[in-house]
């Protein structure tokens, strides 16, 4: 897979081309289904013209419901809203018409934790992953880049159990080519390093790149990898380099607790070494433009280096 990641955003907008893929999955396979709470503007769905899209209305759950039963009867069904609606608002419909129940589904929130900006803390989701981990069988993507979020919708069409694909409406920085192919539980190291590891995912993968830049300067060699899925959990290659390093640091646009983070602290469990993060604290959101909830929240790669150098 090559590494395209040279710090500039790409003008392709995920909401666009959530649409887009969305639009190609429904001519390639009938049993897709496209389910959304109202939000068809915001995932770029609001111009295909097919039956097999179907506006939910403002009601979470109950999408959730249907598209359980849209997958007993052998279709195919997305469904999308915010990322706290389609993970706390409807988690129990989740958890039991197609968790338990056995029926794959694809749940996707967007504008996950600090990107939700302007919506403010009631729409800002720093508790979804944790939800999701403790879902039995469930698979997670926290969404990089264009690419990622192509494969991502893909992968997840014939995927058993529940996938949950977090990822922001806007534009991105690109990291991965065109056309890359992802695995489910295999992550992607995207730089390599003698003195630590830096584990990101997410909106956090550039400002992981851009700190491992700026501790290279100072004489600091970070790797930085990228787990693809935070469920599934690359468990191996994170121990790998944790035991080659001695030193790990963690970056997730969530909370510390039941993140990204604590799913790599489980995966070096009994190591001996050092260990960190850069997350959101035991905080609700806030209102503002992503710029500052970035600054507000330690979401940044100057924070990152300050936590490295903290432990070196």
């Amino acid at each position: 897979m090559k590494i395209v990641y040279n710090g500039e955003k790409d003008s392709r907008q995920f909401k666009n081309v959530i649409g887009e893929t969305v639009e190609a999955l429904l001519k390639a396979d009938d049993k897709v289904v496209w389910l959304d709470a109202d939000l068809m503007g915001c995932s770029g769905t609001n111009k295909i013209k097919d039956e097999r899209v179907i506006n939910c209305g403002i009601a979470e759950a109950n999408m959730a419901g249907i598209a359980a039963g849209l997958s007993a009867a052998g279709m195919k069904p997305y469904a999308h809203t915010f990322g706290p609606f389609a993970s706390r608002r409807c988690y129990d419909q989740v958890f039991l018409a197609a968790g338990y129940a056995k029926n794959p589904i694809t749940m996707i929130g967007t504008d996950p934790g600090i990107t939700a900006a302007f919506n403010g803390g009631t729409h800002m989701p720093f508790e979804d992953v944790a939800l999701y981990r403790a879902l039995p069988e469930a698979t997670i993507f926290d969404i990089t880049d264009v690419p990622m979020l192509q494969a991502a919708l893909k992968m997840a069409k014939d995927m058993p159990g529940v996938k949950y694909i977090r990822v922001p409406r806007k534009d991105s920085y690109q990291v991965y080519e065109d056309g890359a192919e992802f695995t489910s539980g295999k992550a992607v190291v995207l730089r390599e390093g003698k003195d630590g590891v830096i584990v990101a995912s997410g909106i956090m993968v550039h400002e992981a790149l851009q700190a491992a830049e700026k501790l290279a300067k100072d004489g600091i060699e970070m790797a930085v990898i990228d787990p693809i899925t935070i469920k599934p959990l690359d468990a191996e290659t994170i121990r790998a380099y944790a035991e080659k390093t001695g030193l790990v640091v963690v970056a997730e646009n969530h909370n510390y607790i039941g993140g990204l983070t604590s799913a790599v602290q489980d995966a070096v469990c009994g190591m001996a070494l050092k260990f960190g993060y850069v997350a959101v604290e035991d905080k609700f959101g806030e209102v503002g433009p992503v710029d500052y909830l970035r600054t507000q929240y330690d979401l940044t790669d100057d924070h990152i280096v300050k936590v490295v150098k903290g432990l070196k």
